[in-house]
């Protein structure tokens, strides 16, 4: 999944951003109320983390920009204002949740978490292709039944093709959704991970349409 910060504390949103890739997520970084509304309306984001006291747009704006625009993108909006009235002038706005710094990163976590398993409700959040189960809420994957440890980019390609299953998914549409945008190496990384999955859920599950990318079948 691929998490947006628009944070013009730069040394806290890198800190976010480690963290939360840490976390098997594909993080993006600006600064800039206009830059941060600019990408969260072209991209494709599964949660923002939105700064209110920002440069250019502040983060009431930036969300009821996108919510006027129709964009429905999780928000969790993050603060150093306090106070009920600052609480409900954000959520009015648009945002899904909120957060007062000075916040714990365990708790920011585990709010981006059940943003993340409140959208999945409504799309599924466990995806089943044949023998396979891919919880997307626990971040986990069953196969028979059996669990199978993935590492947390491993589960991360997965899902991007357990959510596309039956149709071919590129090599680009996986980078999107799982590397962040700053991301400019070798595309072929890709493959590395197939590989990855192909050993342990097996050969048969992820086929490979030359020229085009993979798809994820039920297997054998």
């Amino acid at each position: 999944m691929r998490l947006l910060i628009v944070e013009d504390e730069q040394r806290l949103a890198l800190s976010l951003a480690r963290g939360l890739r840490a976390e098997g997520y594909a993080v993006d970084v600006v600064h800039d109320g206009l830059e941060g509304l600019h990408r969260a309306g072209e991209g494709a984001y599964d949660l923002v983390l939105l700064d209110i006291m920002l440069p250019g747009m502040n983060g009431y704006r930036v969300c009821a920009t996108l919510r006027a625009a129709g964009n429905e993108v999780p928000i969790l909006m993050l603060t150093a204002k306090d106070g009920e009235y600052d609480e409900a002038e954000g959520l009015d706005t648009g945002a899904d949740d909120y957060l007062t710094k000075p916040f714990s990163y365990v708790v920011l976590v585990a709010r981006v978490k059940a943003l993340l398993r409140r959208r999945g409700r409504s799309a599924a959040p466990v995806l089943r292709v044949g023998a396979l189960a891919v919880d997307q809420g626990a971040r986990r994957v069953e196969r028979d039944g059996t669990e199978v440890a993935l590492t947390a980019k491993e589960f991360a390609v997965l899902e991007q093709l357990a959510l596309r299953a039956g149709e071919v998914v590129s090599k680009a549409e996986i980078l999107e959704h799982v590397w962040d945008f700053a991301y400019d190496g070798d595309v072929n990384i890709i493959e590395v991970y197939v590989s990855a999955l192909r050993r342990k859920l097996g050969a048969g599950h992820i086929v490979t349409v030359r020229g085009a990318g993979y798809r994820l079948v039920a297997g054998a």
